[in-house]
C-alpha cells in the first residue's frame, strides 16, 4: 500500500459495506495497489473485491470507473466469465474516490514473464490452458454488441497508434527519450493499417495475467479481470496482443548488444529472460500449441480471418505494449519515484521492429 492510500479499515466503511451487504465485514485485505487500488472485503457470508482507481486511472486511455461498472452489468447475463459487479459507491469521502464492489472469483493469474502455477505443469494442461484462453477471447468477441454501445467508444488501429504516438511525444517532454526505433515502427503501422476493419466488443488488455486460472490438473478459466480499457475495435488487434506472448519453436532471441552498451546487467536481467523463454514462458513448453493452431481456432469460432495480417497485428501489439509501458515511465519520474522502465520499452521497440522487417 501506498502513502497516499488511506486506511481501508474504518468504521464509516465497515459501516457503510455492513448496511449495503447486509452482513457484516470482517476483514479488508489489499491484492494490489497500481492502477487500481484491489482489495478482498470478507465478510459473516462471504467474500468480494473492492475497485479503486488510483491516479494514473483517471486518463483518456481507460474508461472511467462508472463505465466500467456498467460495463460489468451487461457482461453479467452472457457467458462470458467475469466479476459480477454488486454495488457502486461516489461517496469520495469513504476511500478518497468512487469504488465498486464485485463477486471474488476463485482463481490464479499468470503475470508476464512468469510460469504456470505448478500443478499445471504439463502438456495437456498447458494446452488447456492455450485452449480456453483463445475460445473465452473468440467468445468476447462474438458477443452481441449491442447492450455495450453506450459504455464503450470506438477506434481503429490506425487510431490507435495516432493517440498512442501523442502520448510518446508527451512523455518524452517529461523523460527526454524520443524512441526512434518505436517511431519508426509507428509510421510503419499507419501506413498499413487494415481499411474498414471489423468492429467488436474487444476486453483491451486480454493476456494471461488479466485471467484467473482454477482447477487442480485440469485448468478452468474462472474470471476475466480488468476491463477498464474495454471498447469497440478490430478484435485482430487483441488476438495480436495474445500471440505476442507466444513463443513457438525456431522463434528467435534478439541481439541485445545495443541494450547491454546502455543498460547494467541487474537491470537486464528480466529483458533477459523475456528474450530467451518469451513473454509467457509456459508457450514454448511442452504441449502448448503454437501460433498457428491457435489462429486457426480463433477463426473457426469468430468467422474472422486473421492470419494474413499477423505481422501488423503482432507488431502493433508489441508498439501499444511498449507505448504503454514509456507512459508508466513518464509518471514514476513526475512523482519522484524511480523507475526501471526504459530498458523493457526498448526491448519491446526492438521487438516490434523485428515482427516488421523479419516476419513473414
Amino acid at each position: 500500500m501506498t502513502d497516499s492510500t488511506p486506511s481501508l479499515r474504518t468504521p464509516e466503511l465497515d459501516s457503510y459495506l455492513s448496511d449495503r451487504l447486509e452482513t457484516a465485514v470482517t476483514g479488508i485485505e489489499v491484492l494490489n495497489d497500481g492502477l487500481n487500488l484491489v482489495a478482498a472485503v470478507s465478510t459473516d457470508e462471504g467474500r468480494y473485491v473492492l475497485r479503486r482507481p488510483n491516479k494514473l486511472r483517471h486518463t483518456e486511455l481507460f474508461n472511467d470507473l462508472l463505465r466500467e461498472y456498467r460495463l460489468l452489468e451487461r457482461l453479467r447475463p452472457t457467458a462470458i466469465p467475469a466479476p459480477s459487479p454488486v454495488l457502486f459507491c461516489d461517496d469520495e469521502s469513504l476511500l478518497g474516490d468512487a469504488f465498486f464492489l464485485t463477486t471474488y472469483l476463485d482463481g490464479e493469474t499468470v503475470p508476464l514473464g512468469t510460469d504456470l502455477p505448478e500443478r499445471f505443469r504439463t502438456p495437456g494442461a498447458r494446452r488447456r490452458v492455450a485452449h480456453h484462453l483463445v475460445d473465452v477471447l473468440a467468445a468476447i468477441h462474438s458477443l452481441d454488441p449491442e447492450p455495450f454501445e453506450t459504455v464503450c467508444g470506438r477506434t481503429t488501429p490506425r487510431e490507435q497508434v495516432t493517440h498512442a504516438t501523442a502520448r510518446l511525444d508527451a512523455a518524452a517532454s517529461v523523460t527526454g527519450r524520443n524512441l526512434p526505433r518505436l517511431r519508426r515502427v509507428g509510421q510503419w503501422l499507419r501506413r498499413n493499417a487494415p481499411a474498414g476493419p471489423e468492429t467488436a466488443l474487444v476486453h483491451g488488455d486480454y493476456r494471461p495475467g488479466n485471467v484467473l486460472f482454477a482447477g487442480n490438473d485440469r485448468p478452468e478459466l474462472t474470471g476475466v479481470l480488468d476491463w477498464e480499457t474495454a471498447m469497440f475495435g478490430d478484435p485482430r488487434t487483441e488476438l495480436g496482443y495474445l500471440l505476442l506472448r507466444w513463443r513457438d519453436d525456431g522463434d528467435p532471441a534478439l541481439p541485445l548488444d545495443d541494450l547491454n552498451a546502455t543498460y547494467p546487467d541487474d537491470a537486464l536481467r528480466e529483458v533477459q529472460v523475456a528474450n530467451e523463454r518469451g513473454l509467457a514462458p509456459f508457450t514454448a513448453a511442452p504441449g502448448s500449441p503454437d501460433r498457428g493452431e491457435l489462429i486457426a481456432r480463433y477463426e473457426d469460432q469468430t468467422g474472422l480471418t486473421y492470419e494474413a495480417d499477423d505481422r501488423f497485428y503482432r507488431a502493433h501489439a508489441a508498439f501499444m505494449l511498449a507505448t504503454v509501458w514509456e507512459d508508466l515511465h513518464r509518471h514514476r519520474l513526475e512523482t519522484g519515484a524511480e523507475s526501471d522502465w526504459p530498458p523493457h520499452v526498448d526491448y519491446m521497440a526492438m521487438v516490434a521492429e523485428s515482427i516488421v522487417e523479419h516476419d513473414s
